[in-house]
């Protein structure tokens, strides 16, 4: 699933190479830590939380086929 967050993510910034995804795994939750250059904080997040609320849609749907869930935290 973190390679899922990185292709997502990489297409949309203007800074790629400096995304960084830390997976933490729980049992049943598995929240992934993105960290980015600061310029692209805001082009993550969209206009009123939108971009990332559909990174998230996908990700919570990703991880329902596996039984999981899954949280998207951006990280400064």
């Amino acid at each position: 699933m973190s390679e899922f967050v990185l292709n997502i993510v990489r297409a949309l910034v203007d800074h790629p190479e400096d995304i960084r995804v830390a997976e933490l795994a729980g049992e049943h939750l598995t929240v992934f830590e993105l960290r980015c250059n600061a310029e692209d904080v805001g082009k993550l997040i969209g206009k009123n939380g939108r971009t990332v609320g559909a990174v998230r849609t996908l990700l919570g749907t990703l991880a329902a086929r596996q039984g999981r869930r899954a949280m998207l935290e951006i990280v400064e």
